[in-house]
């Protein structure tokens, strides 16, 4: 019986197989091995990622940083760059994908076009670069309120304060408009 791979799994995981879901199996695997660091465990990396697309699922599966965990940081930048951190080192590094090497008559293809992210020599499609960046903060337990107005609880953190009421973000949004 053979063996998955590594990406047949990310594929269950995800639910399909796609360039956006290759390019983020191949910018994760760079980005663990320029680190010289496995799967974490609990908040030993932070991923921070650009972009909200399928490779992310690939970040999460593959570097275990999950926003449950904390750990996996979204920034609505639209790009296709994700930047791994690792807390024991205090490494850490960018990885840009670039598609400009792509053949044209590649790119429309679904099927070829993920064939040829997954088989392009590294340096052909990613530029890694090391960053110093602050390190983030760990994942706290923030306290829940209840909203005045729906009566949901709602971190406390995530709460505006209008006329002495306490509202969750929406609540306050519809009080505005």
């Amino acid at each position: 019986m053979k063996k998955e791979s590594t990406y047949e799994k990310l594929v269950a995981f995800h639910g399909h197989s796609c360039p956006g879901l290759a390019m983020g199996y191949r910018m994760t695997k760079a980005a663990l091995s320029f680190l010289g660091v496995k799967r974490a465990y609990d908040e030993e990396l932070v991923a921070i990622v650009e972009n909200d697309a399928c490779g992310v699922d690939a970040v999460q599966y593959l570097s275990g940083c999950t926003f449950g965990k904390g750990n996996l940081v979204f920034k609505d930048y639209g790009k296709r760059v994700y930047t791994l951190y690792s807390r024991r080192s205090g490494r850490g590094v960018r990885v840009l994908y670039d598609s400009g090497s792509i053949p044209e008559t590649i790119s429309a293809d679904w099927e070829r076009h993920r064939e040829w992210i997954l088989s392009a020599p590294q340096d052909e499609i990613l530029s890694l670069r090391e960053v110093f960046i602050e390190e983030p903060e760990r994942a706290s337990v923030r306290e829940s309120v209840r909203c005045d107005r729906c009566g949901e609880h709602v971190m406390a953190t995530r709460t505006r304060r209008k006329d002495g009421r306490t509202l969750c973000i929406p609540c306050a949004e519809e009080e505005t408009g």
